[in-house]
Formats: structure tokens, C-alpha cells, sequence
């Protein structure tokens, strides 16, 4: 039997330090120069326990654009009801890519485009050179990215003791959907957290069946535009069809899925330049420098091996032990040996 193909690790650096620093904030962990550093150290902290979980063979970290959206230049009203962020939480989504990259972790901060948008990216890439990937992140939107060598690791409420990891298998146990329909939906139901409207009436329950019944929205717009409106009605019952069949609904439609579409073409490193094991020494000062003191927890990254005891003099961090969601069934992976005595 061959051995499995080589796994890169794609995280969403927005998305993880936004959990990270509603966690951390009773804390509030500064450095000596008063900076808030807890956000930071919760990135790392996702970054280090995911290693040790998955044990990847390279490592990328993506992040948005800070200065311009080609998504908020095609629809002005893309994420525009979100409320500014606290300073102590802009200061550090700014510092977290050179951080990171001091530390000897490759970030990327696409000009005008998203974290997303590097998962999509890093995982085709990884999928054309023979690799699987996992992608990390609290963002339901990377499901449209799972396929027979793409994985999903999700952060949800609750840290990483209710993470799931979802494969192609796994989809439509949680979404009633394959991942190739993920996509249609998203843009029937809507994305609040985006401010993208959906389809009024059409929640999860009924976009899976109509997605159920006809494939793809296309699928259904043909039945309707080929007089065969009674099929969308019994799929989804009376007042669903009937404003599915309403007037500028296509249009909402479509600008949805042309937003949620994620670009799989930006420019990704090489994975020989993302190969792990990072530095040890290296990765350490550059955390120490901004008041961060981690060290053996981060063995899985820097190629060391499973701690038997935490040291005392090291930042604790919350144990990963992620549900599965994997052809069919929900249950928890037991961890590799030696992980338990490390967390």
C-alpha cells in the first residue's frame, strides 16, 4: 500500500484571530511595550495545535487585503454592515504577517483579495502537484472547496474542543449537500456575516432540496423556464417556488455565487518553500520578541517530538482534539500517542 500523498496546511489568519482574540480578551495579554499580543498568541496557538493534530508537511497562512476589496468594488454592500473593529484588534490582524513571517511561517496578503482566496488557491495548487491540504478556518464558505483531496478544519463557538473536520464524504452529513453544490447553497441561503441577502423562504432545509431535486440552481431555472414550474413546488412546496420564480431573483442569485466564488489562480509559493520543520530558535525569539513564550508546543512545526509533561514556564493553549465529519458519521479522532500529554 502507498504511502498518503504529502498534506499542506492552509490556515485563515482573519478568521482565526478574530476567535482568537474574543477568547483571549479577559486576558489580555500586552508585551512589554504595551502592545495586545493575545490575539497573536491565540494564531499561533491554532497554528501549533492543528501541526500536531494533522502533522502536515508544509504550512501557508493567508490573510486579507487590509486596503481594497475587488469584491466591495463589484457590490458596494459587501461586508458593509460590519461595525470597525476594536483598535486592540486591528493592531493585531496588521502585525500578525510579519510576525509570522519573522517566525519562519509563509504569509500571504493577496493585493485586494481574501484569506479565502489563498485557501482556494493553495489548495488547487496543492491538488495539482499530487498533495492533499486541509484548510483552516471558522468560514463555512471554504465547504465549497472540499473534494477528494481537500479538507475542511472548521473553528467554531467553543474552540477547538467543537471543531469538525470535514471531508468530501463527511459534507452532506452536515450540509445535506455534496461540495460541488455548496456553492448554490450558499447563494440561495445568504450570508448574513457578508450582508449578501438569499432567496427569501430559503434556508438550509429547503435550498438542500431543491438542490436535491434538480442538481444545481441551473437545474432548476430550466425546469421553471421549461413550463415544468409544479416540480420546483413539489421540491420545496408552494411559497418557496413561488418566490424563487419572483422577479430579481436571479439577479440576487447570481450576484451571490459571483461573490462567493473563490479565486483559485492567485500566486502561491512553491511547496518545497513551505516545507516544515520551521526553526525552533528562530521561531521562538520572533514570539518572544513581542512577549509570546512558547517553545516545545511547537514541535510538530519545528520537527520535534510530543512533550510528556507542559513546561511550567510556557503560555498554556487549549487542547485540539476536533470532531470528524467523514463519510457518513460524526465521531472524535482519537489523538495520535503522545498528543494527550503534551496538551
Amino acid at each position: 500500500m502507498s504511502p498518503p500523498a504529502p498534506l499542506l496546511l492552509v490556515l485563515d489568519g482573519n478568521s482565526l484571530l478574530h476567535r482568537a482574540y474574543h477568547a483571549g480578551a479577559v486576558d489580555g495579554l500586552l508585551d512589554s511595550s504595551g502592545r495586545p499580543v493575545w490575539a497573536l498568541r491565540g494564531l499561533v496557538g491554532f497554528i501549533a495545535r492543528a501541526a500536531a493534530y494533522l502533522r502536515p508537511d508544509a504550512l501557508i497562512v493567508g490573510f486579507d487585503c487590509p486596503d481594497d476589496s475587488a469584491r466591495r468594488a463589484d457590490y458596494a454592500g459587501y461586508k458593509a454592515h460590519r461595525p470597525e473593529k476594536p483598535a486592540d484588534l486591528s493592531e493585531q490582524i496588521a502585525g500578525a504577517p510579519d510576525l509570522l513571517t519573522a517566525a519562519g511561517v509563509r504569509s500571504i496578503v493577496p493585493p485586494a483579495w481574501e484569506a479565502d482566496d489563498v485557501l482556494a488557491s493553495a489548495a488547487a495548487h496543492a491538488r495539482g502537484h499530487g498533495w492533499r491540504s486541509v484548510l483552516m478556518t471558522s468560514d463555512r464558505d471554504a465547504f465549497a472547496l472540499i473534494d477528494e483531496t481537500t479538507s475542511v478544519l472548521r473553528v467554531r463557538n467553543g474552540g477547538f474542543d467543537e471543531a469538525v473536520l470535514v471531508d468530501a464524504a463527511g459534507l452532506p452529513e452536515l450540509c445535506g449537500v455534496e461540495p460541488w453544490q455548496y456553492r448554490d447553497f450558499a447563494a440561495l441561503r445568504g450570508d448574513p456575516s457578508d450582508n449578501l441577502p438569499g432567496v427569501r423562504g430559503f434556508g438550509e432545509a429547503t435550498a438542500a432540496k431543491l438542490l436535491a431535486a434538480f442538481g444545481t440552481i441551473d437545474g432548476a431555472w430550466t425546469a421553471l423556464e421549461s413550463g415544468a414550474a409544479h416540480l420546483i413546488r413539489e421540491a420545496v412546496g408552494d411559497r418557496a417556488a413561488e418566490q424563487f420564480a419572483a422577479p430579481g431573483v436571479r439577479e440576487v442569485i447570481e450576484r451571490n455565487r459571483r461573490l462567493m466564488r473563490m479565486r483559485t489562480d492567485l500566486a502561491v509559493p512553491g511547496l518545497d518553500e513551505v516545507r516544515l520543520p520551521l526553526s525552533l530558535p528562530v521561531f521562538r525569539r520572533a514570539l518572544r520578541e513581542r512577549g509570546i513564550n512558547l517553545g516545545p508546543s511547537l514541535w510538530a512545526l519545528t520537527g520535534g517530538v510530543p512533550q510528556q509533561r507542559q513546561p511550567r514556564d510556557e503560555d498554556p493553549i487549549p487542547e485540539l482534539r476536533p470532531w470528524i465529519i467523514r463519510k457518513g458519521m460524526t465521531g472524535r479522532r482519537d489523538p495520535t500517542p503522545g498528543q494527550l500529554s503534551l496538551f
